[in-house]
């Protein structure tokens, strides 16, 4: 029996730099599980979008994907937004069975991939005591969302940072270069903007700016080895209930 496709969900953006670099990290995930399909669809600017992919697949004769969202915390898109994309998409295809997988984070996965990008910017060990991190996202109104960025910027700062300070390129507060002020005042030696997002865009250009007073700006996590790691971790997970069911 063939797995489940692996439908990876992106927002999507008119950069180009976004498509390309989620190509570039489905061509990883591809590269780690050669026997996974893996297909893209995107919430908006790009092609194909969601109902597309699902049609195709569904034209294809495919009984069973997963839908993976692309996104780090569960706000608006990932409790609204992508299951009424899909509930609307699956509703014309009652063949396909569709398995919403989790959102990505938060993961000890993708902290691991913060501190691959920080490292790969220039921060090296022996500067950990003494550097002040700010973890920046793009930012929701979504109170679980701020409380989760909040919770990651805390158990991080407890592995040796001298401190470690959430921040958010719209809809929250603080922006980046208040935070990026705050651990100046604070007495940081170093300070480095650690970008909690996936992909180029908009907003993290807005963090990029607003990184303009930091000693340092790591990239986007892109196409971390992590990231695809958790992608089929979070693939395994949403296929495990009813693996389960199937072997009962």
């Amino acid at each position: 029996m063939s797995q489940p496709v692996l439908l990876v969900i992106a927002h999507g953006s008119r950069d180009p730099r976004h498509a390309a670099t989620v190509h570039a990290l489905t061509q990883r995930v591809r590269a780690a599980r050669p026997g996974v399909r893996v297909v893209t669809g995107y919430l908006d600017h790009c092609a194909p979008s969601v109902p597309q992919v699902i049609g195709r697949l569904a034209a294809e004769g495919v009984r069973d994907a997963v839908a993976l969202p692309l996104l780090l915390t569960r706000a608006f898109h990932a409790k609204a937004d992508i299951p009424a994309v899909l509930r609307e998409a699956t509703a014309h295809h009652p063949r396909l069975a569709v398995h919403q997988a989790d959102v990505l984070g938060p993961s000890p996965l993708l902290v691991s991939a913060l501190e691959r990008r920080l490292r790969e910017a220039g921060l090296r060990p022996g500067d950990r005591r003494s550097t002040g991190i700010v973890l920046a996202s793009a930012g929701s109104t979504d109170p679980e969302a701020i409380a989760v960025m909040d919770d990651i910027a805390r158990r991080w700062r407890h592995t040796g940072w001298r401190a470690v300070r959430p921040a958010f390129a719209s809809a929250s507060l603080p922006r980046t270069e208040d935070a990026v002020r705050q651990l100046r005042a604070e007495g940081c030696a170093r300070i480095a903007v650690a970008p909690y997002v996936v992909a180029p865009g908009f907003l993290p250009d807005r963090i990029a700016r607003g990184a303009a007073g930091a000693d340092l700006l790591a990239d986007v996590l892109g196409d971390a080895p992590e990231l695809a790691s958790l992608l089929l971790r979070r693939y395994d997970a949403a296929l495990a209930p009813s693996r389960m069911s199937l072997s009962a």
